[in-house]
């Protein structure tokens, strides 16, 4: 098939997702796709037999989790407008303000559905100051318990997001500890509790149990429902982005270009600067480059077997979250499709981007 493309492994796929089912069973949490780190709907007919649902961002990715996944619909977002607001309470079945102020002045169009509102505990497990939601100034939730009280007539639930791809159970504990301790009185008047995403629980060697065995806890000693919303956690290592080499170059060490972008399909590698997750295995190494102009558009060291050729296929591993949601057009490089590897082998395509879908994305 023609790179670059997006490859995604059902069976892998699969496997998060017994996972995430396991976790449901034995601890009594649901579980909710954030549609914020993977959207890709091809596969949500086998994801929505795992999971009870998903979480929005936006009032789109709420109409698409409502038309396409089913189940139960949770609409956030940082701000609703005043034209947005009624459409979303018509695809919604919870609806979770940002704040007390959105609450008040969407009061009378979110009456008829479930509310919740986003609580800020002012702490995070987030490496990043660009991902911190309780970085200085954070615009994200509502944080003053005493603030939260009088509205508590309002809303039946709360939703705290503060994990960033959290792979210690130890910390994770320690931080709920702290949230029971701070808020308890509030929680203890609430019918249900979505700890949001971040939480890498389907990562190698994670203590699923353990982490079961808490949120049963958290659950029946403040009698709510708990929600998780995975995101990089449900798709996780089932994703390859199918990548050519074009040009070879030597400028201090071997370079090599590919049919791709960094900056136009794997953009949060750019913005946080990481380097993707290459090939490591052989003497052979090069620095593996984007065709944008960009002159950062580098996807970071890889090491082969064997020297590079013009035309070989590189895959660059774990390229589902925060990429296809984020695919650009910039320089008018060719987004890569969208692939299945079917459980007994085959791939298929599920789409192509071609010219007219870059033109169409301008006027």
């Amino acid at each position: 098939m023609q790179t670059p493309f997006y490859l995604i492994d059902k069976a892998a796929l699969r496997r998060n997702m017994e996972i995430v089912q396991h976790l449901r069973e034995a601890s009594g949490a649901k579980a909710l796709l954030a549609l914020k780190c993977f959207a890709t709907w091809s596969v949500f007919d086998l994801m929505r037999a795992y999971m009870d649902g998903t979480t929005s961002s936006s009032l789109y990715e709420l109409h698409l989790g409502a038309e396409t996944f089913g189940g139960e619909t949770h609409a956030y977002s940082v701000a609703w407008a005043d034209h947005e607001i009624d459409e979303a309470v018509g695809h919604a079945d919870k609806i979770i303000f940002n704040s007390i102020g959105q609450l008040e002045r969407h009061a009378a169009a979110s009456a008829g559905i479930v509310r919740g509102l986003r609580l800020n505990p002012r702490f995070s497990t987030s490496g990043f100051d660009l991902a911190d939601p309780a970085r200085p100034f954070s615009r994200l939730g509502e944080w003053d318990p005493v603030k939260i009280e009088r509205v508590l007539d309002r809303i039946s639930g709360v939703m705290i997001h503060y994990n960033c791809e959290n792979r210690d159970f130890a910390l994770f504990d320690q931080q709920l500890s702290r949230i029971e301790a701070e808020f308890g009185p509030i929680l203890e008047r609430l019918d249900w509790v979505s700890l949001g995403g971040g939480i890498h629980f389907t990562g190698a060697g994670y203590p699923v149990d353990a982490l079961a065995a808490r949120l049963k806890a958290f659950s029946e000693r403040f009698g709510v429902q708990v929600y998780l919303e995975p995101g990089e956690a449900a798709i996780t290592n089932t994703t390859t982005l199918e990548v050519t080499v074009l040009d070879l170059l030597e400028n201090e060490k071997q370079l090599a270009i590919v049919d791709s972008s960094i900056e136009a399909h794997m953009l949060d590698l750019l913005i946080y600067r990481e380097s993707a997750k290459l090939p490591q295995e052989g003497d052979h190494a090069y620095q593996i480059a984007g065709k944008s102009c960009l002159a950062g558009d580098i996807f970071g060291e890889a090491r082969f077997a064997a020297p590079l050729k013009v035309g070989d296929r590189i895959s660059v591993a774990d390229a589902a979250g925060y990429t296809m949601v984020k695919k650009n057009w910039f320089n008018g490089v060719k987004m890569p499709a969208i692939c299945l590897r079917e459980e007994d082998g085959t791939i298929t395509e599920v789409r192509d981007f071609g010219y007219e879908d870059y033109k169409a994305s301008l006027s």
